[in-house]
């Protein structure tokens, strides 16, 4: 027996609780952050989308992407608390998803954005959720 195994649950759940545990902390503060300084974020947002087909739209997606990011981050936060307690990772796997959709959203930004430093940065938090989708169907 392993020392994860003495914890009661094998080596894919300690992976998936640990990639919750990260995607979670980064989505509940960014999400957290965009309420608590939405004027900032609203301000450099509109110069980020200024030469974009984005421009116009900074409001909205600001609210949509808080909404997708504070989502995410309760799947995840509640999910680990189920995984913990009862051994189910369906609310992780729903994470997953919903951090595979809230990245591509962000992503999408980066790229009409033209900010091609910052959409390389997305791509390293969607593989790590990639990758817990594929720990999710060994």
């Amino acid at each position: 027996m392993n020392l994860i195994e003495q914890f009661g649950f094998g080596m894919e759940v300690f992976m998936l609780l640990s990639i919750s545990i990260l995607l979670s902390i980064c989505f509940l503060q960014s999400g957290v952050d965009k309420i608590i300084d939405r004027s900032g974020n609203e301000v450099w947002l509109k110069e980020h989308f200024s030469n974009s087909a984005f421009k116009g739209w900074v409001s909205v997606l600001i609210t949509i992407i808080t909404f997708l990011e504070l989502l995410t981050a309760i799947c995840f936060v509640i999910g680990i608390g189920v995984c913990v307690m009862y051994q189910s990772t369906f609310l992780i796997q729903c994470g997953l998803l919903l951090s595979s959709i809230t990245l591509l959203c962000l992503f999408l930004g980066q790229r009409v954005a033209k900010d091609y430093e910052g959409a390389y940065v997305l791509v390293v938090y969607f593989i790590l959720t990639m990758f817990g989708c594929y720990v999710c169907i060994l």
